[in-house]
């Protein structure tokens, strides 16, 4: 039986000007972080040229685990190590959850 999982895409327009320390920062900390809050990365793009930087995480359940997981991971002491003395880089957050659609040939 497979497992079910429920994906998060998290589309983020970032202040002008933190582009490059927004980049270093997500990689310094979410490749850790996240995986050890339960969470697989499934992919992480970034467009320079017009701020933005997407990103996709995923944990087995339905929307309900996913949620419970999230509450968890915000008020976690790793997430605010990660986040303690960042100043603010994400000037807009587009957080929805998503349905895959397998691909085929």
């Amino acid at each position: 039986m497979e497992v079910m999982k429920t994906i998060q895409l998290r589309r983020y327009t970032l202040v002008d000007g933190e582009y490059d320390a927004f980049v270093a920062w997500w990689n310094q900390w979410m490749p850790k972080v996240r995986p050890a809050a339960g969470f697989a990365i499934e992919f992480a793009y970034g467009l320079p040229e017009t701020n933005e930087f997407v990103w996709a995480v995923s944990a087995d359940g339905d929307a309900d685990a996913i949620a419970a997981l999230e509450k968890e991971y915000l008020a976690s002491d790793a997430r605010g190590e990660a986040f303690a003395g960042v100043p603010q880089r994400v000037a807009e957050y587009n957080i929805r959850l998503v349905t895959e659609f397998p691909t085929t040939a």
